[in-house]
């Protein structure tokens, strides 16, 4: 019988209903939970099992009060806990684990599955971001319902090819929900725009936030306002300077620190608590353990927990603490690159590339991470000439800031050499001004003076390529290293469709040179 009879919310959309938003949100919000550096509590995620066992029960109810034949069907899956406490989840979870998923399937096709799960993963991701904002889509929901279902027939229900096609609706949908969270973003703060951040730190009692989410960073703004609490952004937040209904609050004071990878050094100096809103989370070092706070989906076992936005034990233990003690002389970098600001000055680009002073514009980004061989993107930075232009996005930037000159601009004109864009989902913003330059110069994407290179770790970044593959982007640079699901026969087929490469760790500068003859 078919595995699809077994995913109800599929079941009710093939019978013309909608899904119910509760039911999707939980979908949304317990994928995202399990990415990278996300959420190490089992009771947490005993709870989303829980939780989607009575959603679950509810969706198949509602698909046969539609219609469904429930004799149909086959009995409850067999990957169901026998219980909802940690040990039967765990053994529910080692049942389709990848060591039993994989066994006796063909072994790229399972791949190209995986990449189609993972890519979802960060997907929804982005989509519990958007729905912060107060963007929804049931369309858009349906299709993460469409894609999961098939991904629950298994292996053997696709070929290879088909399995290829579901990862790049991936990366169709998550253009969709980009687009979502951007809408939600600049709605509600406004459109970004080129703004300078302070790195160095000031005196007074502070707080540090880490993550994604911006409404999270209002809502904390909000209360702590006038309480004599300076508040810094942390890693991916650092964009968040850059919206002027952020911006405004005179006591966002500044950045400290760099990717999410160094958490465990910058935390332990920051004298002060630290709000963790969305990945990446890393084991709490006992020096801070006691100041750290989760929220969301985020979640470890040993730390305190931000319910309803409500700051007011944050803010106390910061005015408790003794704070930065000293003010250290200012440290700039500049955000707030978003497509809105670029686009601005889209004529000032176009003829700095007519007059031949603007030769390429450069997107360095993705996710950061310990391994060495990621200096590959500082590097291919370092060695581009001053007729590139450098745009960052995600915590991959942190490869690129302060370790070119940050002053310079393109010669002759007066943009900015290095042009942040923002948070890793702000590649929409990337896409949006390639698709508008193609307009103004009346080709291709492809034909842009335009090259990519973007470090993969987790599942955030394998959405942002799956959905610049399904734009028909050509010539990526993607590594240091590439994941298990790009096996020699997948790569094969990208690099022949969509000339993808994988960067060697030591060619940054052959690769600067290669893209300025391109």
């Amino acid at each position: 019988m078919s595995w699809l009879r077994r995913y109800w919310a599929d079941q009710l959309l093939e019978l013309g209903q909608t899904v119910p938003a509760d039911a999707s949100e939980l979908t949304l919000r317990a994928t995202f939970s399990t990415l990278t550096n996300v959420n190490f509590d089992a009771d947490a995620i005993a709870e989303y099992s829980r939780q989607a066992e009575a959603v679950r029960a509810k969706l198949q109810e509602a698909a046969v009060a539609a219609g469904s034949d429930l004799s149909a069907a086959p009995e409850v899956a067999t990957w169901s806990p026998s219980a909802f406490d940690t040990a039967s989840v765990a053994l529910a979870g080692e049942s389709v684990g990848l060591a039993t998923r994989q066994v006796s399937v063909d072994g790229d096709v399972f791949a190209a599955q995986e990449m189609a799960m993972y890519g979802l993963k960060g997907a929804c991701a982005y989509a519990c971001h958007a729905l912060e904002t107060g963007q929804t889509s049931d369309a858009v929901y349906a299709r993460v319902h469409k894609v999961l279902a098939q991904l629950a027939r298994g292996p053997e229900s696709m070929d290879l090819g088909a399995s290829l096609g579901l990862a790049l609706e991936v990366g169709a949908v998550n253009i969709d929900i980009m687009a979502m969270l951007d809408q939600g973003h600049t709605t509600r703060f406004g459109s970004p725009g080129p703004t300078p951040v302070n790195h160095a730190q000031t005196e007074g009692k502070a707080i540090l936030v880490s993550g994604h989410d911006l409404v999270d960073l209002e809502a904390l703004l909000q209360q702590s306002e006038g309480k004599g609490v300076n508040v810094y952004t942390h890693g991916e937040m650092l964009p968040a300077h850059g919206y002027p209904g952020l911006n405004k609050f005179e006591h966002l004071k500044g950045h400290y620190g760099g990717p999410w990878n160094l958490q465990k050094f910058e935390f332990r100096r920051f004298p002060g608590p630290v709000v963790v809103t969305t990945n990446c989370i890393m084991e709490p070092q006992t020096a801070y353990a006691d100041r750290i706070y989760t929220m969301n989906e985020v979640g470890w076992p040993s730390t305190k927990r931000v319910e309803g936005r409500d700051f007011s034990e944050v803010i106390a233990q910061a005015q408790g603490m003794d704070g930065f003690t000293t003010t250290k002389p200012p440290k700039t970098t500049l955000t707030g690159f978003g497509h809105a600001a670029v686009m601005s000055v889209a004529g000032d680009v176009l003829q700095a590339v007519a007059d031949g002073n603007l030769k390429r514009l450069v997107l360095i980004g993705g996710c950061d991470g310990f391994e060495g061989e990621r200096n590959y993107f500082t590097e291919l930075a370092q060695a581009l000439p001053a007729e590139a232009a450098i745009l960052t996005l995600g915590c991959g930037k942190f490869r690129v800031l302060n370790k070119v000159d940050m002053e310079a601009t393109i010669p002759n004109t007066g943009i900015p050499r290095v042009l942040d864009m923002g948070q890793c989902n702000d590649a929409y913003s990337a896409v949006h001004v390639a698709q508008e330059l193609a307009k103004a110069l009346n080709c291709g994407v492809n034909d842009l003076p335009l090259s990519l290179a973007l470090s993969w770790l987790e599942q955030k970044a394998v959405a942002v390529l799956l959905s610049l593959l399904h734009l028909g982007v050509k010539g990526i640079r993607v590594g240091p290293t590439p994941p298990a699901f790009v096996t020699p026969a997948i790569f094969e087929i990208l690099q022949s469709n969509y000339d993808l490469k994988i960067v060697a760790a030591d060619a940054g500068a052959a690769d600067a040179a290669d893209m300025m003859r391109s």
